[in-house]
């Protein structure tokens, strides 16, 4: 069985090295055409941007896989020599608390490099020391606190039921379901602040939307997000009473009124059309597979990993491969959520109007740096949303040997 994860890993590995590679040199040679959608100068800036972080990707991708096997050989082993204690839920704890600070020292690097590095070099990045020094500490405590309780949880129904799987994903289950309704009072207390709108001319506007669809939120709020980042975005954060409109300071900032809306009712038709309890069956789906998967395992993997068949062993297990096993699964999975995405822009653009879909997309590419072209077979595999040039086909407008002027023309909007 270790061997065939192993095997798995492998082809995960190359799958994502070789569409790496394919995704530099397809964004190369298109930047060399005439630009599509972004101006001369921002489509350049985009395609290098798009470059250099799949270039850092390839390097991380590579690093990843070196470590996965020096785990694999001996770390997790000597992990396991240096952790001896009586209670299995306390070794547990301490297992898999230590091999996540780990991977995430390990991985600090190219967290640093992208943060303070890229993505400053590219205009995004506001964050400084203190306040990534912040991040991380509010972070940690909220890992070794809210992780820990989870990892003791998990321990306890492994050595307590026969067929402890069923309940782990029953129990892993209603934990994320819980995430979400908290998340954003979590962001709201420790990381961000949340205020009304000021704006009570577009409050008004877009509470006149819900009640159009029938979507109940507990308010709309703007968030600062720019003290971290200055992309702009919008979400529907929380579950049942939870549920908030959040928009990023840059979002109000950067987009008119009717924009704005357009953008909101792109997320509604997500509601409307069902996609978020679609969404929550799918992830419950493929997570009950996995639990029943690695639920029974036998003792021959977790002898070739040099660890014990007990929770911190099969905790850790799922943690290392889970992973692989969802990207096999991803393409399916990006599939429908590309399909969904296209009927959330037809319902956007008929709640507000296309011409304002189209204008909000065309803001957020160009503020965001998003090259609008990518490769087929990286799309296939990575790409939740279509490429913005689909988008735009769909709404109606042929990108393709089309100039700023063109598109003022046909949509009457600036650019």
């Amino acid at each position: 069985m270790l061997e065939l994860f192993v095997i798995a890993y492998c082809f995960y590995f190359v799958v994502n090295i070789y569409t790496s590679f394919m995704q530099v040199g397809f964004v190369q040679n298109a930047k060399k055409l005439s630009p599509v959608i972004l101006s001369n100068d921002k489509y350049e800036t985009a395609a290098q941007y798009a470059i250099e972080k799949e270039r850092i990707s390839i390097v991380s991708t590579l690093y990843d896989f070196v470590i996965f096997f020096l785990w694999i050989k001996f770390g997790l082993g000597f992990l396991d020599s240096l952790i001896v204690v009586e209670e299995s839920w306390l070794k547990a704890i301490l297992f898999i608390d230590a091999f996540i600070i780990i991977n995430w020292i390990l991985g600090l690097p190219f967290d640093l490099y992208s943060t303070f590095k890229l993505n400053k070099k590219y205009g995004f990045s506001n964050m400084t020391a203190k306040l990534y020094i912040m991040d991380t500490i509010k972070t940690g405590i909220i890992f070794l606190v809210a992780g820990s309780l989870v990892i003791a949880s998990i321990s306890f129904i492994i050595e307590s039921f026969p067929m402890w799987w069923i309940w782990g994903f029953v129990f892993i289950f209603a934990v994320i379901i819980l995430i979400n309704m908290l998340y954003p009072v979590i962001r709201d207390k420790m990381f961000d602040k949340f205020e009304p709108l000021k704006d009570k001319d577009l409050e008004g506007k877009i509470n006149n939307l819900l009640n159009e669809v029938g979507f109940k939120s507990s308010g709309v709020f703007s968030v600062d997000a720019s003290k971290r980042d200055n992309r702009l975005n919008a979400y529907f954060g929380g579950l049942g009473s939870t549920k908030r409109v959040v928009l990023f300071d840059t979002l109000v900032e950067k987009l008119s009124h009717n924009e704005l809306l357009a953008v909101l009712g792109h997320e509604l038709g997500h509601f409307k059309n069902g996609d978020i309890l679609k969404n929550i069956g799918i992830m419950g789906f493929v997570m009950f597979v996995f639990f029943a998967i690695f639920g029974n395992l036998g003792d021959e993997i977790f002898l070739g990993l040099n660890i014990s068949n007990e929770p911190y062993g099969i905790i850790v297990v799922f943690l290392m491969f889970s992973p692989i096993l969802s990207f096999f699964l991803m393409p399916l999975i990006s599939l429908i959520s590309r399909h969904n995405e296209y009927a959330a822009d037809e319902f956007g653009s008929n709640l507000q109007s296309k011409e304002d879909l189209v204008s909000a997309l065309l803001k957020l590419a160009n503020e965001n740096k998003s090259f609008p072209l990518s490769h087929p077979l990286y799309v296939f595999f990575y790409y939740s949303h279509p490429p913005l040039v689909e988008r735009f086909k769909e709404l109606g407008f042929d990108v393709h040997a089309k100039k700023e002027d063109a598109l003022r023309d046909e949509f009457n909007i600036d650019v």
